[in-house]
């Protein structure tokens, strides 16, 4: 996979803040489909023009296809900076098939899938139970997971952003911070103190969360 410029990756995805942080509908094969041109697109004016011009040959809705294209962007391209900063460091190796959707990277040998998500609303419980409860938001990030093409039940890490002022989207998009944390993370990493999760196959996933928060 072609490595993202980190410091241009994160100007372009603070192009997003303006805009709402809402979806309006939940993601779906048939809208994936229609927005994958998020994929190739970095720059965010270029993605906008795209959008128009993908309204142009379909019916959608245009706020809520401009938003779920939008919002698609700004996670994947997030997403894909953060497991860059993963993958330089000391003792992470890389996946080597792009298309293994269970594995991003092995950590000393322990192989994971990397997830990054906002503090979720659904969690009964508030932000300051969850981080001395680590264990009860794991078993709820895997049990309310999207049922798409990234379900699974294997070994994941959870990158999980808070933001005092509620908007935690805006993290996701601070990348030269993120860096630290991940650096941090990875340089004290104990295998000793992942988190079992024994999932409803009856299989034991590892897992941990790396709070991102401001």
């Amino acid at each position: 996979m072609a490595r993202v410029v980190l410091e241009h990756i994160e100007n372009e995805l603070k192009k997003r803040w303006p805009y709402r942080d809402v979806w309006f509908r939940r993601q779906n094969n048939i809208w994936d489909n229609q927005s994958n041109f998020i994929y190739n697109i970095q720059d965010f004016d270029e993605l906008i023009e795209r959008i128009k011009m993908q309204l142009q040959h379909n019916q959608f809705d245009k706020k809520e296809f401009f938003y779920y294209s939008l919002n698609r962007w700004y996670n994947y391209w997030s997403a894909r900076a953060v497991e860059q900063l993963f993958i330089d460091q000391p003792n992470v190796i890389a996946v080597l098939n792009e298309r293994d959707r269970l594995k991003d990277f092995s950590i000393q040998g322990i192989s994971f899938d990397l997830k990054t998500t906002k503090f979720p609303k659904g969690f009964q419980k508030d932000f300051a139970f969850a981080q001395k409860h680590p264990e009860a938001l794991i078993r709820w990030l895997y049990k309310n997971q999207s049922k798409g093409r990234r379900f699974h039940l294997e070994n994941r890490l959870f990158l999980v952003v808070f933001a005092a002022n509620g908007e935690h989207y805006k993290l996701k998009a601070e990348i030269s911070w993120l860096k630290a944390l991940i650096e941090n993370y990875v340089s004290t990493f104990e295998p000793e103190k992942l988190i079992s999760v024994t999932t409803a196959t009856n299989k034991t996933a590892l897992s941990d969360i790396i709070w991102a928060t401001r």
